[in-house]
């Protein structure tokens, strides 16, 4: 088994082997990350199915069975511009928003396991509503059950999944969660693909009804593994963190990190208030840069792609059944760019990764738009051989460095930066936030493609530009450095913490 040493800021060293109880409870956690995947990919498939329109969305599934019309607001940018269609998919992460700040109490007070198994009790129920949705409101109900699991799973898993790896591989376990994402997407673009070709109309039962693996993995999984030794020591059980301790790390001898968790426990309970304490001047740029990878992951524009990859094709003049493939094609991608992230995160670092697809992203989505301005008009059906397959390869050159910087990094930097005392209520607003405006993207990506035409890709290329530059000067690097180490070995050394530290000593010599 591999070996490695986690240095201590005291001079001693946490020794930890990459034991098999790790990468079991680490995989079988992830497949919250399965889930929510499959939630992201499958919603873009079913909405473009004939059948699934005619059931529930009537006026639309008319508009796009109807050609040559001169009016711009059935041109190939509008013809699926729906609110209510848009609800289908965005309502799921609106839902995720109100769960997350009941997440984050219960992540804290009941541990990291049993938050992962509400999150698969609240899977179960939205895939059954689902896949016998009746009408549109059981259909609603469903997604805001499925949302309520995406609030908890995605609250407790990334926590999970830091807290059990050991330092030098945290950052590979802990983009598990995103490779299974991408999994997931991948696997419901399949599915949607074969189900999309089934007569009658109904394959969009089946579809939605598959949800149920993956629902199922995570409920039993989170029976059958351990809670992390920071939240049974966080919650007061110390020998049984201690024995958890020495499972996962494979040796007898843990004192050194067991007492340091101790101490980090000890801090924690002080804190009677966690999301007032997150507020505070000392936690501020940890908050500060949480939040702003949440809003500028989904300006990047990857889940207006990845929602609504079919639809946003077909828009893009291609014939339904080349859509759908064409979906699985970037899903393809989007997984192997993601197993790229966990060989190289723990080597390269977190910065250089997102300040390198921030370039690539930024030069994808200029050139995606001025394909569109010069070869699609708004009734153009169907663009050329060759701008199409260079459409496809600049999305998939965009959708690789999103896989391997934003969408990782996006949870893992968060999970890996907030000291014990705060960190649910910092993962339960970093959720929060990313719950919120993946909501916004959801809600909006139709009417925008239909306003902005090919210049919404502009559009998400300058927020592109924007946060490249924010990584330069405020993001710092977390590679390597034990988690309950990360305020004394990065934040105090990062310029944002070292203002916010000289402005708490002038509150203190004001008596403020």
């Amino acid at each position: 088994m591999a070996k490695g040493f986690l240095p201590s800021p005291r001079g001693t060293n946490f020794e930890a082997k990459t034991t098999p109880v790790v990468v079991w409870s680490c995989i079988m956690a992830s497949t919250g990350g399965l889930m929510f995947g499959y939630d992201v990919g499958i919603s873009g498939g079913v909405t473009s199915m004939g059948g699934f329109l005619k059931k529930f969305y009537p006026g639309v599934y008319k508009r796009t069975q109807q050609t040559g019309l001169e009016s711009d607001y059935y041109s190939n940018y509008c013809k699926y511009n729906n609110q209510w269609l848009q609800l289908f998919t965005s309502s799921l992460y609106l839902a995720a928003l109100v769960a997350t700040f009941f997440a984050s109490y219960t992540t804290r007070k009941l541990g990291r396991r049993y938050s992962m198994l509400i999150a698969g009790i609240f899977f179960i129920v939205g895939v059954i509503l689902n896949a016998g949705a009746l009408d549109l409101a059981m259909l609603i109900v469903g997604r805001i059950a499925l949302g309520c699991g995406v609030g908890f799973a995605n609250q407790a898993v990334p926590l999970y999944l830091s807290e059990m790896a050991p330092t030098r591989i945290r950052g590979a376990l802990n983009i598990l969660f995103q490779l299974m994402v991408t999994f997931g997407i991948l696997f419901a673009n399949l599915v949607n693909y074969q189900t999309s070709k089934i007569e009658g109309g109904w394959g969009w039962r089946i579809s939605l009804g598959l949800a149920g693996i993956p629902a199922l993995l995570l409920t039993v999984g989170s029976l059958l593994v351990f809670d992390t030794p920071n939240s049974l020591i966080e919650r007061g059980e110390l020998e049984e963190g201690k024995i958890v301790l020495k499972k996962i790390r494979g040796i007898e001898y843990v004192e050194p990190e067991f007492r340091e968790l101790v101490e980090a426990s000890r801090i924690a309970r002080e804190v009677e208030h966690p999301f007032t304490h997150l507020l505070m001047t000392k936690n501020r740029p940890q908050l500060i840069i949480a939040v702003s990878l949440q809003i500028f992951q989904q300006f990047t524009g990857i889940n207006a792609i990845m929602f609504y990859a079919p639809i946003l094709f077909e828009s893009l003049g291609f014939e339904c059944n080349v859509s759908l493939y064409s979906a699985v094609i970037t899903g393809g991608v989007n997984v192997l760019a993601t197993i790229v992230s966990i060989c190289v995160v723990d080597k390269i670092g977190r910065r250089k990764l997102l300040l390198e697809a921030g370039c690539q992203m930024f030069v994808a989505q200029i050139v995606i738009a001025l394909v569109l301005r010069a070869k699609l008009s708004d009734n153009t059906n169907n663009l050329d051989n060759r701008s199409s397959i260079l459409l496809i390869i600049m999305i998939c050159i965009f959708v690789s460095a999103f896989a391997w910087s934003w969408g990782p990094l996006g949870y893992l930097i968060p999970s890996e930066t907030f000291p014990l005392e705060t960190r649910s209520a910092g993962q339960g607003v970093t959720v929060c936030m990313n719950m919120l405006f993946t909501f916004i993207i959801a809600q909006s990506f139709l009417s925008m493609l239909c306003a902005f035409k090919y210049g919404i890709f502009l559009f998400f290329s300058g927020w592109v530009v924007v946060m490249t530059i924010f990584t330069w000067f405020f993001v710092p690097e977390t590679k390597n450095v034990p988690i309950e180490e990360t305020t004394d070995k990065v934040w105090k050394q990062q310029w944002l913490c070292m203002i916010c530290h000289e402005e708490m000593q002038d509150l203190t010599v004001y008596g403020v």
